[in-house]
C-alpha cells in the first residue's frame, strides 16, 4: 500500500437472475465469481494509479461547501451537509474531495480516467420518523471505483462513466451518460446538462428493496425491483471573484425510474442534489 493516498462527484447489467432460470445455480455462482474478480480488479488498479508519482507538479484548490441531498425514502430525511473541499489537479491524477482517479489518457479533447468515488447513499432506520420503514434492514453508503471518459469538443461535451460497488454493499452497478455545453458570461461559467443514470438491479435492490423478513416485521410489500434509467438535467455554475478565489453552484435534478418510485421505501417522483460553496486556488 502506498503512504500517501488521496481521494468527484461523477456516479451492466448483471444476469444474475436470467442464469439461474435458465442454467441454474452453477451458472450464478460462476458469474458471481467473475463479478467479485472484476470489481477486486478494480479496486486494485484505482490504488496503484493512485500510487503512482505525478510527473508534473498540480494545482491544489481549498474551500468550504454545503450539499443539499433531497432523500427519496419514505419520512423526513432531507440532509443537509457541510462538506470542506480540498482537491489537487495534474496532468496524470486528481482529488476531488470524495473522488480520486487516475488518467491513462489526458488532452485538450480526451479525458480517460480510473475512478474511485464515495457514494454517500444511505439510509438508517433509527433516523426515520416512519414507524414501518424503522423496521427495515439498515443500507449502508459505499465506495465505488471503475472508469470515466470525456471526449470535448466546441460544441459541447460528453461524459460517460461505469462503477461498481468495490466493498460489496450491494454488489451492484451504475452507469451515467450525459451531454454537456460550456459557455461563459463575464466572469461566469455555465454548464447546463442533460443525461441518463443507470442502475443495476442488484443496487437497486439493495437501496430500493424489501425482503420477505423485512415485509413481515414492517408490513410494508415486499419489493424486488429490477435495473432502472433516469433522467436527469444538471448545472454547474462558477464565478470567478479573482484570480485565486471562486464561487461554484451545482444542480442536478433527477426523475426517478418506475423500479425506484414503486419500491415502498419511496415516496417520490423525483430527487437531486444541490452544492454550493467557494475555493480558493495556489497559483
Amino acid at each position: 500500500m502506498c503512504k500517501d493516498f488521496a481521494t468527484d462527484k461523477q456516479l451492466i447489467y448483471t444476469k444474475l437472475t436470467h442464469d439461474f432460470v435458465t442454467k441454474g445455480i452453477f451458472s450464478v455462482k460462476k458469474h458471481y465469481i467473475k463479478m467479485k474478480q472484476v470489481k477486486t480488479l478494480a479496486a486494485l488498479a484505482v490504488a496503484t494509479a493512485v500510487c503512482m508519482p505525478t510527473a508534473m507538479a498540480g494545482t491544489w484548490s481549498v474551500g468550504a461547501s454545503a450539499l443539499v441531498s433531497p432523500d427519496p425514502y419514505r419520512g423526513k430525511n432531507d440532509r443537509v451537509y457541510p462538506v470542506p473541499i480540498v482537491s489537487y489537479e495534474s496532468d496524470n491524477f486528481y482529488f476531488r474531495t470524495l473522488a480520486a482517479g487516475y488518467y491513462l489518457w489526458k488532452d485538450d479533447n480526451n479525458r480517460l480516467s480510473i475512478d474511485a468515488y464515495y457514494l454517500p447513499l444511505h439510509f438508517t432506520p433509527g433516523d426515520s420518523d416512519d414507524q414501518q420503514m424503522k423496521a427495515l434492514d439498515k443500507r449502508r453508503s459505499t465506495m465505488m471505483a471503475g472508469m470515466s471518459y470525456s471526449h470535448i469538443e466546441d460544441w459541447g461535451t460528453i461524459r460517460a462513466m461505469f462503477s461498481g460497488d468495490v466493498l460489496d454493499n450491494s454488489g451492484g452497478f451504475v452507469g451515467d451518460l450525459a451531454y454537456l455545453y460550456r459557455f461563459s458570461v463575464d466572469s461566469w461559467t455555465l454548464t447546463p446538462g442533460a443525461g441518463v443514470a443507470w442502475n443495476s438491479e442488484d443496487q437497486n435492490k439493495y437501496y430500493y428493496g424489501v425482503s420477505r423478513g423485512e415485509s413481515a416485521r414492517s408490513g410494508l410489500a415486499q419489493y424486488k425491483p429490477n435495473d432502472s434509467w433516469s433522467p436527469y438535467l444538471e448545472l454547474t455554475a462558477n464565478y470567478n471573484i479573482n484570480p485565486n478565489w471562486n464561487a461554484f453552484f451545482t444542480g442536478r435534478y433527477i426523475h426517478l425510474a418506475n423500479e425506484v418510485k414503486n419500491s415502498p421505501m419511496v415516496d417520490a417522483s423525483w430527487t437531486g442534489v444541490l452544492w454550493t460553496g467557494v475555493t480558493y486556488t495556489f497559483r
